[in-house]
């Protein structure tokens, strides 16, 4: 039998603690998660993430991302500088398989994710 899940209330779903973000490029930036859900092989995740505001780099080269804007602000540009888009609650941002770029956290962000590595 094949289960079903379902997540209810994602704005207030429990996180992890802050901790620094790896990649930020702007000191005291931090991220909390929370893994939901993933598939038996581990290819597939998905999850709640939140991050305070700042800059930092994003690399998607292993795993493609789907990011479901639930609150907050942010910008997202490719690492040429180009392609800028401005997101806020209610967006959903396709980062594909191969990207690379950076984000800035204008106000603090939690979002939907799904990460899916082929």
């Amino acid at each position: 039998m094949i289960s079903l899940e379902s997540f209810a209330a994602l704005a207030q779903t429990p996180l992890g603690p802050f901790a620094p973000k790896p990649t930020s490029l702007a000191p005291g930036q931090e991220e909390a998660s929370a893994v939901l859900w993933a598939s038996p092989d581990g290819r597939t995740k998905i999850g709640v993430w939140e991050c305070t505001p700042g800059r930092f780099t994003a690399d998607r080269t292993a795993a493609g991302e789907y990011c479901f804007i639930i609150s907050g602000r942010a910008s997202v540009k490719n690492a040429d500088g180009g392609g800028e888009r401005h997101l806020g609650a209610g967006d959903l941002l396709v980062l594909p398989q191969g990207w690379t770029g950076e984000w800035e956290i204008h106000e603090p962000v939690r979002k939907l994710f799904l990460i899916e590595a082929r």
